[in-house]
């Protein structure tokens, strides 16, 4: 049986376990592409490639001469530019291609939630009077808060904020999720944080900010996601497992 070539676009959790649940399957030969945005990326459990494509025409010429018959895009829901130039190579190639995109977070009662587009107006929602805000947006787009320096700032991401934040008053925190309530709450209380800053990326492995700041009170500024890039998608391993099954079927027919 020839093997179906399958590329996933990753970078997230449910990237590395569908990856790992792949591996196991002798009909397929897994390659895990990652932007290379993070200096100490989690270990994957299949072959990796770190790097960008070249845009959606260098993604799709990497696609047909690679051979492969399946593109997943798994990257987080906030990488809008590489989901469009998936969605961009699948329809030049007429490769088939998935998204597995894990659903949003909804606010639930007792939270104190004020949507917003982007990080600037999530900045600008902080208002005039100094607040002492916890900026878990990552280090992509912290310099957005130098804006409103009147805030005090703890700034948490995995790697550090190069160059630094010309900022006054500003914490930083190199830390990696999945994270505790128990651990955020003490965290939000520790630095008398008012204001928390999000993006909605979905998943449990950083909601439990969300649930310390319903718990405690705080306001949380929710920055929305952009709409879908327009690939079908998933929203749960287990259904890209089960998407993947119906999607490579009639290549593995023609393989036998």
């Amino acid at each position: 049986m020839e093997k179906t070539r399958i590329l996933i676009l990753g970078g997230t959790g449910e990237a590395r376990r569908l990856a790992a649940e792949l591996a196991t399957r002798e009909e397929f030969d897994i390659l895990l592409s990652l932007a290379g945005r993070t200096e100490t990326p989690a270990r994957q459990p299949v072959p990796v490639r770190i790097g960008g494509f070249g845009g959606a025409d260098g993604l799709a010429t990497f696609l047909t001469e690679g051979g492969y018959g399946l593109l997943i895009d798994a990257t987080h829901p906030f990488a809008e530019r590489i989901s469009a130039n998936a969605a961009m190579a699948a329809g030049r190639t007429g490769i088939p291609a998935l998204a597995l995109v894990r659903p949003e977070w909804l606010p639930e009662p007792g939270d104190h939630w004020h949507i917003v587009a982007d990080i600037p107006a999530a900045i600008a929602s902080l208002g005039p009077a100094p607040r002492r805000v916890f900026l878990a947006t990552g280090r992509q787009g912290a310099h957005h808060a130098e804006v409103a320096p009147q805030h005090f700032y703890l700034v948490r991401s995995v790697d550090p904020v190069d160059p630094p934040l010309a900022l006054a008053d500003v914490e930083y925190i190199l830390d990696r999720g999945p994270f505790t309530l128990e651990g955020e709450i003490e965290l939000m209380r520790q630095y008398r944080i008012d204001a928390v800053v999000t993006k909605n990326s979905g998943g449990t492995a950083a909601y439990a900010k969300i649930e310390a700041a319903r718990l405690l009170g705080l306001k949380v500024v929710v920055i929305a996601r952009a709409p879908a890039a327009g690939l079908t998608s998933v929203e749960t391993v287990e259904a890209a497992l089960e998407a993947i099954g119906h999607l490579v079927s009639p290549a593995m027919k023609r393989g036998v």
